[in-house]
């Protein structure tokens, strides 16, 4: 959910209080990545998941506080609206069978937390967009208890000046068109992040092999091919959140000012290139200070929060984010990835977690890294294709030229992530299990964003109108990944 703030609206004078100690903690930032020891001793995982919560017909139910009380467990938390809720897994080495021990746990969590949300008359539901959202949904009170929604709400539309539009057209011709006077429309989009710790020397190796292969973790996890009713992208997911949180309007586009949601616009040679920009072109939409004086705190030998810069950083939704974590007096850096739809099952998930983990570690260890032979345009454009058309989109990589997704993965990054893990130490029956999924997904031509889609035509084709179909294959989509079997596997009606 990112950190709370006390207050819902800031003045004048704290917005530029702010802004100054935003600039002075990246002073600070600066001073400690030549001067402090980061912890980078054992590289860590971590991995946060979004659900979705639904009622006995399949619509969302908007009853997260409630599902949480039941749960009570502290890593669920809320999110943005009161259909979502977030599980929080904490950080682990990847070596070894550890994959197979998160695996189960996490079923047995999900398992237990659905238990309980079933006693306030809601299923959970990874997926990364609830098909059975409609626009009629957010005309009442929608958005979660935290006074961090509501500022970040408010500041939007503030920047903006006027309603959002949301305007994107699907592969067959049908088109959403319309506009939103809040940022509901983006809590409609769950995600899985994947964190990779690594040292600061080695940050900006593995943020570039982050968004080299983003566009290929895009096409092989697409989940989330429908919107308010309409068949969009794959991954519709991506344009959604992008319109969605958008605070420029027509004209600050026409000049260029970049997105809060950001795929960036070059590659990079250290970490501090990316906060940098952050504080140069980004204004505040949060402006919450701290009593904290970094300077002094690092003067006396100690590990400044840097709460400011935190907090700015938490609002500048790069797909791969960068992120300070001052720990318990020895910092540390990490990739936040954050391109992944939630769901299908667990198996998906940690497949989709695998895959990544193992190229960028390939990538990353390269002597002729790939982000040196292919432009930052080709990587975005890769992007954005694989949003639209998923297993289908057509990529380009050096050295192969253009090719489809599947093929690219196959052919050519399935070995690279067998061999980034086998260097990670994952053992043979980890890589096997979770990439024979990857490259069954590949060779099957089926992820969930196809299931889902063709799931539904199948049902219209029975008779069934769009809203009944779509209601009727989530009820089939919750029963299925139950299971825990890969997507790909799964029976249509």
């Amino acid at each position: 959910m990112g950190k709370e703030v006390r207050t819902q609206s800031y003045t004048r004078e704290e917005r530029q209080h702010y802004r100054e100690k935003v600039r002075q903690n990246l002073d600070v930032f600066e001073r400690m990545l030549a001067e402090s020891v980061f912890d980078d001793a054992v590289p860590l995982t971590g991995l946060e998941i979004e659900l979705n919560l639904v009622d006995e017909d399949n619509q969302p139910a908007f009853v997260n506080d409630e599902v949480l009380e039941s749960i009570a467990d502290p890593d669920y938390q809320t999110e943005l609206a009161q259909f979502n809720i977030e599980l929080n897994v904490a950080p682990r080495p990847l070596p070894g069978d550890s994959a197979l021990d998160l695996e189960t746990m996490l079923r047995d969590s999900l398992n237990r937390a659905d238990e309980k949300a079933a006693e306030r008359g809601a299923r959970l539901v990874p997926i990364g967009i609830l098909p059975t959202i409609r626009p009629e949904h957010f005309q009442g009170e929608w958005i979660s208890a935290n006074n961090r929604y509501t500022a970040l709400n408010d500041s939007i539309f503030t920047a903006r000046g006027e309603d959002v539009v949301i305007d994107i057209e699907g592969p067959t011709g049908e088109r959403l068109n319309c506009f939103a006077d809040s940022i509901a429309p983006e809590s409609a989009c769950t995600s899985v992040q994947l964190h990779l710790q690594v040292g600061p020397t080695q940050f900006a190796d593995h943020w570039n092999a982050a968004q080299a292969i983003s566009a290929v973790q895009v096409a092989l996890a697409a989940n989330s091919p429908f919107f308010f009713g309409k068949r969009l992208h794959a991954e519709t997911r991506i344009a959604l959140f992008s319109q969605a949180t958008d605070t420029r309007p027509i004209e600050l586009k026409n000049q260029g000012v970049r997105p809060r949601v950001f795929f960036g616009d070059r590659w990079i040679t250290s970490i501090f290139d990316l906060f940098e920009e952050n504080v140069r072109y980004f204004p505040a939409l949060l402006a919450e200070a701290t009593d904290e004086d970094p300077i002094a705190v690092l003067d006396a030998g100690g590990t400044p929060q840097l709460g400011e810069l935190n907090l700015h950083n938490g609002t500048v939704y790069r797909w791969n984010r960068p992120i300070y974590e001052p720990g318990d007096g020895t910092p540390h850096v990490r990739v936040e990835n954050r391109v992944l739809p939630a769901g299908p099952t667990i198996v998906d998930v940690l497949a989709n977690a695998a895959f990544y983990y193992g190229v960028v570690r390939t990538l990353a260890n390269e002597d002729r890294p790939v982000w040196t032979q292919m432009s930052f345009p080709a990587a975005q454009a890769n992007f954005e294709a694989a949003a639209r058309d998923g297993l289908t989109a057509r990529l380009y990589w050096p050295g192969l030229g253009q090719l489809t997704a599947d093929e690219l993965t196959v052919r050519h990054l399935l070995p690279m992530a067998r061999s980034g893990l086998e260097d990670w130490g994952v053992s043979s029956t980890v890589i096997s299990r979770y990439l024979d999924v990857i490259e069954g997904r590949c060779t099957s031509g089926v992820n969930g964003a196809v299931w889902q889609t063709e799931c539904v035509a199948r049902l219209q084709e029975r008779g069934m109108e769009r809203a009944a179909a779509l209601a009727d294959m989530v009820g089939r989509y919750r029963d299925l990944m139950s299971r825990n079997e890969p997507v790909h596997t799964w029976p249509l009606p």
